[in-house]
């Protein structure tokens, strides 16, 4: 098996949704710009409120990627 390097991205998915579509969401727009993604960590959750009402779920997440 060869050596590989790995980099990690920080980003934060926000979605009116969830946190899995949060996560899901940043994971595919880091995608479009950062090829090979290899794996994501959950860095951390939280959420917006307004009027008492929980309006987004956001999620923080380390996007791994081979150095080439």
């Amino acid at each position: 098996m060869p050596d590989k390097v790995y980099k990690k991205l920080r980003v934060t998915g926000c979605s009116q949704t969830s946190f899995k579509h949060a996560v899901e969401l940043a994971v595919a727009k880091t995608a479009e710009s950062v090829r090979g993604s290899a794996w994501f960590e959950v860095v951390e959750l939280r959420g917006a409120v307004a009027n008492g009402e929980v309006k987004e779920w956001q999620a923080t997440v380390d996007i791994a990627f081979k150095v080439d």
